[in-house]
């Protein structure tokens, strides 16, 4: 595989990623309606670190630690864990 390949599929599976964040975030929107900006992150950021149902990975195999950097999540803070300020 070339390397213009491998970045676009890289590039595909990061847009895919921010999809399915941005899709679990309006899912938190409905299931919580008065919840602010910041408590709506901090769950994002829960969910993404916890993974229900998939909590030793995608597929079979060891388990293995592997967590979501809070870097990756918007209005997540990557040193406490909490949410900061949209």
């Amino acid at each position: 595989m070339d390397d213009a390949l491998a970045a676009r599929r890289f590039r595909a599976a990061m847009d895919l990623f921010e999809v399915g964040v941005e899709m679990m975030r309006q899912n938190l929107r409905r299931q919580f309606p008065e919840a602010d900006e910041k408590e709506i992150a901090a769950r994002l950021a829960q969910w993404l670190q916890e993974r229900p149902g998939a909590e030793f990975g995608d597929c079979e195999g060891r388990p293995v630690a592997s967590p979501v950097p809070l870097s990756l999540i918007p209005g997540a803070d990557p040193v406490g864990g909490k949410a900061r300020e949209p």
